[in-house]
């Protein structure tokens, strides 16, 4: 099974099983990770904001224009920074990393 791993706020690295389909939001929720998703991956908010390690970035789908509105409002915008709802786990992505705004 596919491995991401999560860097929260505080720095702390947390490598999880992030089975193939799922969102990032969704493999967040399943391990208790910190990543809100108020609009429950509905592409309608920013609090699933993720920023994606610049090594990881070019291998994603490009953000369609509804993502790129809705990163307008995140706080702490990067060029790496990318929505969990939009972005699904694939073995390509084996071993994404991301850190959750605000991260050190």
């Amino acid at each position: 099974m596919p491995k991401m791993v999560f860097i929260e706020t505080d720095g702390t690295r947390r490598e999880v099983d992030a089975p193939l389909g799922l969102s990032i939001l969704e493999v967040a929720r399943r391990h208790d990770i910190d990543l809100e998703g108020a609009c429950e991956g509905s592409l309608a908010c920013s609090t699933c904001h993720v920023v994606v390690a610049p090594e990881w970035y070019d291998l994603l789908p490009d953000a369609q224009e509804d993502e790129e509105d809705m990163l307008d409002l995140a706080f702490g915008l990067t060029k790496t920074s990318r929505l969990g709802c939009q972005i699904r786990m694939t073995a390509e992505l084996d071993g994404l990393t991301v850190k959750l705004p605000g991260a050190k």
